[in-house]
């Protein structure tokens, strides 16, 4: 699925794989990534691209719940959260991701916040990125 505009771009430049840097062209963003030890890698302070897809997807699914609040005349709690668990794992050939999203609405009833996540799912940009190609399981806790 293709956007008929786009509305803003992100440019974030990587040197060195999983053992170097990114930076965004706007500066925004700076860090340095180590590979994790049960990837092989010496562990360390850096993120590595798993952190920082779970970090994009929650808040973006984050963003997609607090639409589908809107659209349903729901309170969304700002206490409210979406936690994503991005796992790495080897396939024949290559490395593919699996994804856990748990979301947390405290004070709607347990249908309403399933309604909301699955409404969610259906319009939050990394979900239409990832449908058909990466497992993504909702958890409502």
């Amino acid at each position: 699925m293709t956007p008929d505009k786009i509305l803003y771009e992100a440019t974030v430049t990587a040197t060195g794989g999983r053992a170097g840097r990114v930076e965004a062209s706007d500066g925004s963003l700076s860090m340095a990534l180590s590979v994790p030890k049960s990837l092989g890698g010496p562990g360390g302070e850096g993120s590595n691209p798993e952190q920082l897809f779970a970090a994009g997807y929650a808040a973006c699914f984050m963003g997609a719940v607090a639409l589908v609040g809107r659209q349903r005349k729901l309170a969304i709690p700002a206490e409210s959260t979406v936690t994503a668990t991005v796992g790495i794992g080897p396939v024949d050939p290559g490395y593919a991701l699996a994804v856990e999203l748990a979301v947390h609405l405290p004070g709607l009833d347990r249908q309403t916040a399933i309604e909301v996540v699955d409404g969610a799912h259906q319009r939050c940009p990394y979900s239409h990125a990832t449908r058909g190609n990466v497992a993504v399981k909702l958890t409502v806790v």
